[in-house]
C-alpha cells in the first residue's frame, strides 16, 4: 500500500466518523462542529482523486460560508433538545426504512457507473487535460443555458430576501434606509448652552385668599 492509498483510507475513515457523530450527537454545536470536519475530509478525498476544483468549492462554500452560518443560527437559537427528541423512535422505523432506499440507490448508480468506465481509461481521461479546464468548458459550453438561469435564480431569491428584510411591519419598528443615509449630525443631537450656577429663585409670596392664624380664645370672623 503506497502513501495515497494510506491517506485515503485516513480521510475515509475520519470521514465516516464525523458523519455518525452528526447524527449522534446530543449537542447541536458538536454535530454542526463534526458536520464542518466531515466536510473538510470529504475535501481531502477530492483532492487525492484529482478533483481539485469540487475540493476548493467545498471548503469555500460550506465550510467558509454555509457551516459558519449554521453554527451561528444554531448557538442563537438556543434549542431544546428534550422537545425535538420525542416521537424519535416512534418514527425511527420509517427513517430507516428510506434512509437503506437511499443507500441502495446510490450503491446502485455509483458502482453502475464504475462498471461503465474502467479505471484506466478514467486515469487516462484525468490526465489528457485539467479537472478545472475541463468542468470550465463543458460548463459554458454545453450547459450554458442551465447556468444562466440558475444564476438569475440566485438574483431572484438574493433580492426577494432582501426585500422581505426591509419591509415596513406593524408589529416592528422600521425605519427607512433612506432617511438614515441623509441623516445630519445636527438632527441626531442638539447642544444647549447651560450655566454652571444659577441664583435660586425668590420664595413666592403667600396667596391672598389664604387665612391668618388665629389666635387662641378668638373667633373665626
Amino acid at each position: 500500500m503506497d502513501v495515497k492509498t494510506g491517506f485515503f483510507y485516513l480521510f475515509s475513515l475520519v470521514l465516516l466518523f464525523a458523519a455518525f457523530r452528526v447524527i449522534t450527537a446530543r449537542n447541536p454545536v458538536h454535530a454542526v462542529l463534526y458536520l464542518m470536519l466531515a466536510f473538510s475530509q470529504a475535501s481531502a478525498v477530492w483532492l487525492l482523486l484529482q478533483a481539485e476544483f469540487l475540493a476548493i468549492v467545498l471548503v469555500l462554500v460550506y465550510l467558509g460560508a454555509v457551516m459558519v452560518l449554521f453554527l451561528f443560527v444554531v448557538m442563537m437559537l438556543d434549542l431544546n433538545m428534550d422537545s425535538l427528541r420525542q416521537g424519535f423512535w416512534k418514527h425511527f422505523p420509517l427513517a430507516a426504512l428510506v434512509g437503506v432506499v437511499i443507500a441502495l440507490e446510490m450503491a446502485y448508480v455509483l458502482m453502475g457507473g464504475f462498471r461503465e468506465m474502467p479505471v484506466a481509461s478514467m486515469s487516462a481521461a484525468v490526465a489528457q487535460v485539467s479537472n478545472t479546464k475541463a468542468l470550465g468548458i463543458l460548463l459554458y459550453t454545453e450547459y450554458l443555458y442551465p447556468v444562466q438561469i440558475a444564476a438569475v435564480i440566485l438574483v431572484v431569491a438574493m433580492i426577494a430576501a432582501i426585500a422581505l428584510t426591509l419591509r415596513a411591519r406593524k408589529d416592528t419598528k422600521f425605519v427607512a434606509v433612506s432617511d438614515q443615509i441623509h441623516v445630519k449630525a445636527g438632527d441626531r443631537m442638539k447642544l444647549v448652552k447651560v450655566d454652571a450656577t444659577q441664583p435660586a429663585p425668590p420664595p413666592a409670596p403667600p396667596a391672598a385668599s389664604e387665612a391668618a392664624p388665629v389666635a387662641p380664645g378668638e373667633k373665626k370672623a
